[in-house]
């Protein structure tokens, strides 16, 4: 062979290629804008497994994977709500499996919703952090690392130095253009979760906060604002309303929402907005495209994917995951309490399900040693799922599993037994109806009127305990949780009880309650008289 052709052949082809390559870029001249792909979910709530309406971790990660593949420039986050009144498969492990799950789908930024305090300050830092649970251990005899994304927390403050409790953004750089990813949470977290798990931070009002982080990344040249925020306020269903979208700077493109868990996603004057209901049954996509020369959003669009298992294949290293905790948590899960007759359900302004769950805490509480309760109180917010008499898995129609009490409540609340005066009584039922305080369930022989035309604080009438009406005078001793104790969901009245003292669980109060009752029937829901 005749080298000196052969180096000249290879030379040739090469030069051949560069003037391709040159002609090529030439001819296209250089690229002017970016594409940055934005996932995201809200209100999780640990649901890990997958059920009838949705794919649980294994189907969402394989949902995230996928979209990541078509863009490099993908950051996935979270709106809140992603740990927190979860079943029994990430609860029992105080959402160490959740934080994990989510580890192995690549999150990135996650905001701090209400649920994210259920257990303290200081235990939402462990999430963080990592370490083992400082009651429990490491359950599963494996250390617990943390969360490999960032919780964001704009306008969460701690009391004893004024610093916020994480990071109030993060920046993000696509091919030189800076986005910048804003975490904020409820104004009103101290007020829906117990006064302990809030205890230590305060929290700044959402817009204020917002708008004074923008001004500050303005200051650095950012132009592009992506703000993750719990709050449930539906601007693509009311457009012109009062809430935090419409009080904050126009030039913020993305509003990642949630708290509400509703489902929805629209673009309104040049503004990105969604929420993707709850327990990863959606993943929003936000597509983006950024002039890399102003560094402004030129482009926008967003859908919310329904997450259908049918649709693709599980991940199979979520699926390892969950087998791991399933191993230790089924037997405590699948074991059965007791039986019920048919559906009970929580829907209702007093609902069958709520009036077994007062039953079974005044049952918890009326004996002289355990408070002398006369009625119990129920936020329904407490309650998280329905009873259903069809098997959820191994169990026999109508039997009731552990696992599925935990999912009705999850919270591990502890009983409050109070005294409170008849006219007390009365103020809490009518905070009830104009006042700002949850619809609360109420237990057997327990009854009132309440006319819906009358004015506020004069709505309730007719309130008698087993048929004898209650003295204004007279003091009752009555039963809650500790959240409603410490005048959460509104309920401010029960800080006027006094002579407090703590009893059981409330969902110890319920599986016993299911022990002595077997076969459980609906509440009637027949103790609040409702008048126009």
């Amino acid at each position: 062979m005749d080298h000196r052709k052969s180096r000249f052949a290879v030379a040739s082809l090469l030069v051949i290629s560069l003037l391709v390559f040159v002609s090529s870029f030439a001819a296209s001249g250089p690229k002017t804008s970016v594409n940055v792909q934005i996932l995201a979910v809200n209100d999780f709530h640990g649901a890990l497994e997958t059920t009838k309406s949705t794919g649980g971790a294994e189907y969402l990660a394989t949902y995230v994977k996928n979209l990541e593949a078509t863009n490099p420039n993908t950051i996935f986050v979270s709106g809140g709500d992603l740990i927190g009144a979860s079943p029994l498969l990430s609860g029992l492990f105080h959402d160490e499996p959740t934080i994990e799950a989510f580890n192995l789908m690549g999150l990135d930024f996650a905001t701090t919703g209400n649920h994210e305090f259920d257990e303290g300050v200081a235990e939402l830092q462990r999430m963080q952090e990592g370490g083992c649970n400082p009651v429990d251990g490491c359950q599963d005899g494996d250390p617990f690392y943390g969360a490999e994304f960032k919780y964001l927390a704009s306008n969460v403050i701690r009391t004893k130095n004024g610093h916020t409790l994480f990071s109030a953004y993060k920046v993000r750089s696509f091919a030189g253009v800076k986005v910048a990813f804003i975490g904020v949470a409820l104004t009103s977290t101290p007020g829906i979760v117990t006064a302990a798990g809030t205890a230590g931070v305060e929290f700044e009002d959402e817009a204020d906060v917002i708008n004074a982080t923008v001004s500050e990344l303005k200051q650095d040249g950012i132009k592009a604002f992506v703000v993750i925020v719990h709050d449930g306020a539906n601007v693509c269903r009311n457009p012109d309303g009062d809430n935090v979208v419409n009080a904050t700077d126009p030039e913020i493109d993305v509003f990642i929402m949630g708290h509400s868990h509703s489902q929805y996603a629209c673009v309104v004057n040049g503004r990105t907005i969604s929420q993707a209901g709850s327990s990863g049954a959606y993943l929003t996509d936000v597509d983006l495209t950024l002039d890399r020369e102003t560094g402004q959003v030129t482009a926008e669009s967003v859908v919310n994917i329904p997450v259908v298992k049918a649709d693709v294949a599980p991940d199979p290293e979520m699926t390892a995951l969950l087998a791991k905790y399933k191993t230790s948590a089924d037997p405590i899960a699948n074991r059965v309490i007791g039986t019920i007759t048919a559906d009970i359900t929580r829907g209702g302004i007093e609902s069958a399900l709520g009036d077994v769950i007062a039953d079974a805490q005044l049952a918890a509480t009326s004996a002289p040693e355990n408070g002398g309760a006369l009625v119990a109180f129920m936020n329904p917010g407490g309650i998280r799922a329905d009873l259903t008499y069809a098997p959820s898995g191994s169990e026999a129609p109508g039997e009731v599993t552990y696992g599925e009490a935990f999912t009705v409540q999850p919270f591990s609340n502890n009983m409050v037994v109070m005294t409170m005066s008849g006219d007390v009584l009365k103020l809490l039922l009518e905070q009830q109806w104009g006042g700002g305080c949850a619809r609360l369930q109420i237990s057997n022989g327990f009854t009132y009127t309440v006319s819906q035309s009358a004015p506020v604080g004069a709505r309730v009438s007719e309130i008698k305990i087993n048929g004898v009406a209650i003295d204004p005078a007279a003091n009752y001793r009555i039963a809650t949780n500790n959240f409603l104790s410490d005048g959460g969901d509104g309920c401010t009245v029960f800080t006027q009880g006094t002579e407090k003292i703590a009893g059981v669980i409330d969902l110890d109060a319920l599986v016993a309650y299911f022990a002595v009752n077997s076969p459980v029937a609906p509440g009637p829901q027949n103790r609040i008289s409702i008048l126009p």
